[in-house]
């Protein structure tokens, strides 16, 4: 059972859904387009998304990283990711956190891209911080939505 549901942010990418597909496949190329992330560690050895493989994000800033694992991917329609660990503390404060990347064709060369963010907001820390939280989760997932955007829209 998924934790509640959060907040949702999306973007319309002017390319088709399959090479969009493409890109948010290669976990190699999150650094591409991720504004907070500068490397990532293949920590299964697996450079394409499947459901169980973990890999490690590393902070542009240099000091932090998250591991990542993605547990269920529908073809040319969804990525659900769980966060394991950080070395920020957002595992700690948010332990159920779930995020679902949907990827919907609108036309031939347009598709839209919509990332849900799922936690539970029982802990009395997190209902406290949840209006700044929800903020700064929506402006970092523009953010990578933007430069993901840019990156994808360039190749096309």
């Amino acid at each position: 059972m998924r934790p509640k549901f959060q907040s949702k942010q999306s973007v319309s990418i002017n390319t088709a859904l399959e090479k969009v597909w493409e890109v948010s496949q290669d976990l190699s190329r999150i650094a591409d387009y991720h504004p907070r992330v500068n490397k990532v560690d293949l920590l299964s050895g697996k450079r394409f998304r499947e459901a169980g493989p973990a890999y490690q994000c590393h902070f542009a800033e240099g000091k932090n990283t998250c591991i990542e694992k993605d547990i269920e991917i529908v073809l040319m329609d969804k990525i659900v990711t769980v966060f394991p660990s950080d070395t920020i503390g957002l595992t700690k404060l948010l332990p159920d956190y779930v995020v679902e990347t949907t990827f919907n064709r609108i036309d031939d060369n347009t598709t839209k891209v919509e990332i849900s963010h799922f936690y539970s907001s029982s802990n009395w820390k997190v209902r406290l911080l949840s209006f700044i939280i929800k903020r700064k989760v929506a402006r970092e997932t523009m953010d990578t939505f933007y430069a993901a955007k840019k990156t994808i829209e360039n190749e096309g």
